[in-house]
């Protein structure tokens, strides 16, 4: 009887990726696995042909291999499942991957540390420091390796014991079905060693807690939610694993003057009426000090002008943003007598050749209403 298509086993296409053939062999396995379905002979087979599909497609020279050849390439026509019960397997990796959540531990490879844990610090930076960019001092509580145990865990002249379950393994063995399963030794929690005499200070952990400075280079151009990565910053590791990283989350303090648009800078300027109509020189701040603007006769409110080049530096570095000012004519509140005199006088010698945009506003207002 000739073999199925690995991939129709699984339900996939050939062009599928590691990931979606890891799903699709989750859901089939799980489903006739045979603990599921005791004494079910067809779903025992299933579950041997989609182990098999899945150890092939899994690996990427493997599955090369099988798309050039079929099943002529893998072992000269056939699947080798010898060791099918014994340790190290490959079995063992899949169900430790799949099924480790369900039988309650995975395919731990001896006594080994386990990775730091990674940290977070939240820190909040002027407007200007996002700009320019700014070096600051994070005083820094973690976890680091105890001074007076040497990060063993172990009072200071006593002995790590191996393991009696394990035999300093750091795992057991138990029949599954027909399969042989590891999990995490209940005696060691998977370390392999018992630490008969705790270390005083750490109280067997191997770490303790203390304040560090760390000097950070935050680059210019940052803005909030921006998380600068420190590797190997984090909380250290177990039993001479490596530290985990530290990330640090930006929040820019919101300016008085200036907001921020990508990398532009946008800043709103007040002018009296009196200096939109006749003409003026204005000193505009800037992140690097006041320009002057030469602001010409009639200007309306809202008028935009572009400072090129005042703006932020690219996070990437390259090129730099602009700064947008924009002109907001103020009108008066309040006006003393001789003020509403000679405004009055201004209005009855001006006429509507003054005004083109209300002019021509309603002219088209009539040619729309009549």
């Amino acid at each position: 009887m000739s073999k199925r298509d690995y991939y129709e086993i699984l339900n996939v296409n050939r062009n599928a990726s590691d990931t979606e053939i890891k799903k699709a062999y989750r859901r089939l396995a799980i489903k006739f696995h045979p603990d599921k379905n005791p004494g079910d002979k067809v779903a025992e087979d299933k579950f041997k042909e989609l182990s098999e599909a899945y150890t092939v497609l899994s690996d990427g020279q493997k599955r090369a291999t099988y798309d050039q050849y079929g099943h002529a390439g893998m072992n000269g026509g056939g699947f080798s499942s010898g060791g099918f019960n014994s340790g190290g397997s490959p079995f063992e990796d899949i169900f430790g991957d799949i099924f480790g959540d369900v039988f309650g531990g995975g395919t731990q490879r001896g006594s080994r540390g386990r990775r730091g844990d990674d940290l977070r610090y939240n820190l909040t930076i002027s407007f200007e420091d996002a700009a320019f960019g700014a070096e600051k001092t994070l005083q820094l509580p973690r976890k680091q390796a105890c001074e007076s145990c040497d990060g063993s865990g172990a009072r200071k002249g006593t002995e790590i014991q191996s393991c009696n379950t394990c035999r300093g393994a750091g795992q057991v063995r138990f029949q599954q079905g027909f399969f042989t399963m590891t999990r995490p030794c209940p005696d060691c929690r998977g370390e392999g060693k018992i630490i008969a005499n705790p270390c005083p200070d750490c109280h067997g952990s191997g770490l303790i807690k203390k304040k560090r400075n760390l000097s950070l280079k935050i680059p210019a151009g940052v803005e909030t939610d921006t998380r600068l990565k420190l590797s190997r910053e984090g909380e250290s590791g177990s039993q001479g694993a490596p530290p985990g990283d530290l990330y640090v989350v930006i929040t820019v303090e919101a300016h008085p003057i200036f907001e921020r648009e990508g990398q532009d800078v946008i800043c709103e300027v007040p002018i009296s009426f009196v200096q939109a109509a006749l003409g003026c020189e204005i000193e505009v701040p800037t992140l690097e000090g006041k320009v002057t603007l030469k602001v010409p006769t009639g200007t309306q409110s809202g008028k935009t002008y572009k400072l090129s080049g005042k703006g932020i530096v690219s996070l990437q570095g390259y090129g730099r943003g602009d700064q947008m000012v924009i002109l907001r004519v103020e009108v008066p509140t309040k006006l003393d007598a001789r003020q509403r005199e000679l405004l009055e006088k201004f209005a009855a010698v001006s006429g509507e050749d003054i005004h083109p945009l209300g002019k021509g506003f309603f002219d088209k207002v009539k040619e729309l209403f009549g």
